[in-house]
């Protein structure tokens, strides 16, 4: 199954473990929180949760000392 991320338009691919799914996905472009249903291979809802911030470069050089 492929669905379009909400907040930036990339491409999704799922595969079979969501055919029959009811919860959130995250968009690995944009970090967007999407909420999915889906049943039998088929999405019957998408909606946009959230958008999960970055960190920083600071934050993230911070994070490996």
């Amino acid at each position: 199954m492929r669905i379009n991320c909400l907040a930036c338009g990339h491409k999704i691919e799922l595969d079979v473990a969501y055919d029959d799914y009811e919860g959130q996905i995250k968009c690995w472009v944009c970090q967007a929180l999407l909420e999915i249903k889906s049943e039998e291979g088929s999405l019957q809802s998408l909606k946009f949760v959230k958008m999960v911030p970055r960190p920083s470069a600071e934050e993230a050089f911070e994070r490996t000392r």
